[in-house]
């Protein structure tokens, strides 16, 4: 999901010249992923209120304006660092939207999205559905992919990010660790205490 570090490393040296052009390639390539990671954290609530696109500019508007100090110090690597920014703006909207729209936080989804059909889906339950699927072989996919949501659903807040950044984001356990401010074995056991129940909800369901 993430751009390829190697190009972004080369990126971050030229903008440590303060070079204009590297700094706005810098930023750009990181866009889509953004966008992806936003998406998949939005609720039904913000949606409603606010574009996804409009959250991703206000992230590289504040990564442009920050990225001296990480220069300085980079503490994290660059994606984690804009995905801590985007997460922190993500939750500014949708704390925002919320009390514009006067409904209790305690009746609200957690900020992790209800859409997870895609090819991510399809990875994490070890289905590789035809492109030309027949009428019943969709049906079934169709029901796979209820099932899944249905499980994911009923997991709290914790285990769905573990498994959003994992299986969604493609974060390498080192990359959650860091993220999420955990040793790598922590990180390790969290994910798979998530699988673990996400697995019992699955067999409920079947």
């Amino acid at each position: 999901m993430w751009p390829e570090s190697s190009q972004t490393q080369e990126l971050l040296r030229a903008a440590r010249t303060a070079e204009p052009a590297a700094v706005s390639a810098l930023l750009e390539r990181h866009r889509e992923a953004l966008r992806r990671m936003i998406d998949l954290r939005m609720d039904r609530v913000v949606q409603r209120r606010v574009d996804a696109s409009d959250i991703v500019q206000d992230v590289l508007i504040e990564a442009n304006r920050r990225l001296t100090d990480y220069l300085a110090n980079p503490a994290m690597p660059f994606h984690l660092w804009l995905r801590h920014i985007a997460k922190d703006r993500l939750i500014d909207a949708h704390r925002r939207h919320r009390v514009a729209a006067r409904r209790s936080l305690d009746r609200e989804q957690p900020l992790t999205a209800a859409r997870f059909l895609d090819q991510s889906t399809i990875d994490l339950v070890g289905q590789l559905p035809d492109r030309e699927m027949t009428p019943a072989a969709a049906a079934t996919w169709h029901e796979l992919q209820r099932r899944f949501q249905a499980a994911l659903d009923e997991l709290d807040e914790q285990d769905q990010e573990v498994i959003l950044m994992r299986h969604f984001e493609h974060l390498s356990n080192s990359e959650v660790a860091t993220a999420l401010g955990l040793t790598e074995p922590a990180a390790g056991m969290r994910y798979l205490r998530a699988m673990r129940r996400l697995r019992v909800r699955l067999d409920g369901e079947s």
